[in-house]
């Protein structure tokens, strides 16, 4: 049960919530389109860094948001199984599972990212990558601990990006 009240306007909790303030969700979306719509990334190592953030922060609508199309993405059940353990992972290439480690150090220990992590990533991202990488995590860790935060619901009918 969401920890505010707000009007329902039919979109759902993980949305209606937000239109208590609509120029913010207005901006909220914009951001959220640009990562969804124009990511370079492969859809496997985008999804591992949103899937290890929605396991960090606990938000419901977001560890239940999957992949449109997942199949011919390469971005099946099984693959999400996998991220809790992306170290250990004999299923995800290295790119995944750098891309998961981003995501967790992003969360939980950005002063972590030292010089080696840094090489490894550079070796593996081009930079405009990393610029989308970051950026992608930086919404991810934002609206998923807002909507973990506030505690609304996923909603009935899965979101597909």
């Amino acid at each position: 049960m969401p920890r505010i009240s707000f009007p329902e306007k039919g979109l759902g909790e993980h949305a209606d919530w937000m239109l208590a303030r609509p120029e913010m969700a207005v901006a909220m979306g914009g951001l959220s389109s640009a990562v969804y719509g124009t990511s370079k990334l492969d859809k496997r190592e985008s999804e591992a860094a949103r899937y290890t953030i929605a396991l960090i922060n606990d938000c419901a609508v977001c560890k239940d948001t999957r992949v449109k199309d997942a199949p011919a993405r390469g971005v099946e059940e099984g693959f999400y199984a996998e991220i809790p353990a992306w170290r250990t992972s004999t299923t995800l290439s290295e790119r995944e599972k750098l891309a998961a480690e981003f995501a967790q150090l992003f969360a939980t220990d950005h002063l972590a990212m030292d010089d080696g992590f840094w090489s490894r990533l550079r070796g593996a991202f081009a930079d405009d990558e990393i610029v989308d990488l970051t950026i992608s995590c930086g919404m991810w860790l934002g609206m998923g601990r807002t909507m973990a935060v506030i505690g609304v619901r996923a909603p009935d009918e899965r979101i597909l990006v």
